[in-house]
């Protein structure tokens, strides 16, 4: 917004130019929306406390959780709040990804918040049922990967993947992009919900991945760099990055409450909305394996959930009892029945994701 109104003001006053520039309008996403976060976020609390919208423990999870029992929870309303206002105030709004990322934040926004609702204001315990939820996130992936499939160009055709280990080394996924993306989409949205079970963990994980992504879409965005690293110039990806920068702000803003003792849970508001951005951003990038190193924390979050279901269901139906590989699942929960404190577990995954960030971007220098 502020790029459409101040911009054409540059032929009075040079200092409306740096309006021009993805690098200032991302730091200035990063720090509205830091702010934003940061003034919403106790009145947003506070709201839902009075509506009574708060955390209901579930029964397998590790005994110390009860005292978590009445926080608020739907904090994913501050984030996706926060996140909208500072990129309408710093992104082109006319930009097609921008378009994409509004569309992608609204409706799994609306998807999560419907199925919290459902929790905390209709009391219906599992929120949405679970195959009703599951196959109305792949509708709307697929109406997301058939609207990136055929708006995209001939010379950024997004059904083409990126090896990131590989110069010059591409795979044409032709329609087969679709199936593809919807399984990117559903997965990451779902992953980022099962990690989001500590304080802070989601948060500070998904703030980490954003920055590797941020990094890469700048890179990608700015034909110099990119000709210099020989990766394919995106002409949308600078936009991106002033996005990308806006949500790293609101993530971190909401680290303020969310740390331990967390004063706010983000709830499916916030997971699963998170989640499916971050997927359609490494889309639009074609950066889906640099995606997956740089996020192993929430794959590794999902399989150790459909490993111990998998090998549960498979012992019971043997051996007539089931057996578990862990102590609890997702893997974050077995850590802390093992005696770690959540704390040190949310550190450590977070020094995880740092060295996963770093692994990532070492592989431009590969291409």
């Amino acid at each position: 917004m502020l790029y459409h109104l101040l911009y054409p003001l540059a032929q009075y006053s040079i200092v409306f130019n740096v309006l021009r520039y993805v690098t200032f309008r991302s730091i200035g996403a990063f720090i509205t929306s830091l702010i934003f976060t940061l003034l919403a976020g106790p009145a947003i609390i506070t709201m839902l406390r009075n509506k009574a919208a708060v955390e209901q423990i579930d029964e397998d999870v590790p005994e110390r959780h009860r005292i978590k029992q009445g926080t608020p929870t739907m904090g994913g309303l501050i984030i996706l709040v926060s996140l909208l206002a500072s990129s309408l105030l710093w992104n082109v709004l006319t930009n097609s990804a921008i378009i994409m990322m509004y569309l992608t934040t609204l409706w799994l926004g609306i998807f999560g918040f419907l199925d919290d609702y459902l929790k905390n204001f209709v009391k219906a315990k599992k929120g949405l049922i679970p195959k009703y939820k599951l196959w109305g996130q792949i509708g709307i992936s697929i109406i997301f990967s058939l609207a990136i499939y055929f708006t995209s160009d001939a010379s950024n055709n997004v059904a083409t993947l990126q090896i990131p280990f590989f110069k010059d080394m591409y795979i044409y996924l032709g329609l087969g992009f679709i199936p593809f993306a919807v399984f990117m989409i559903v997965g990451t949205s779902n992953a980022v919900n099962l990690t989001d079970g500590l304080d802070g963990l989601a948060a500070g994980t998904l703030a980490i991945a954003s920055i590797g992504l941020g990094i890469m879409a700048y890179i990608k965005g700015n034909f110099i760099v990119a000709d210099y690293l020989n990766l394919e110039y995106i002409q949308n990806a600078g936009e991106l990055t002033v996005f990308i920068s806006a949500l790293v702000g609101t993530l971190i803003g909401f680290l303020w409450f969310n740390s331990f003792p967390a004063q706010v849970f983000m709830g499916d508001t916030g997971s699963l909305s998170l989640g499916g951005i971050l997927a359609v951003i490494s889309i639009l990038l074609k950066e889906q394996i640099f995606f997956v190193i740089i996020g192993m924390i929430f794959v590794i979050e999902a399989l150790s959930v459909i490993t111990q279901r998998s090998w549960f269901k498979y012992t019971k139906k043997k051996y007539g009892t089931g057996r578990r590989v862990f102590l609890c699942a997702p893997i974050h929960h077995h850590y802390e029945l093992k005696g770690l404190h959540e704390v040190k577990i949310v550190i450590r995954f977070w020094i995880i994701a740092i060295l996963l960030v770093a692994i990532g971007l070492s592989t431009l220098k590969l291409r």
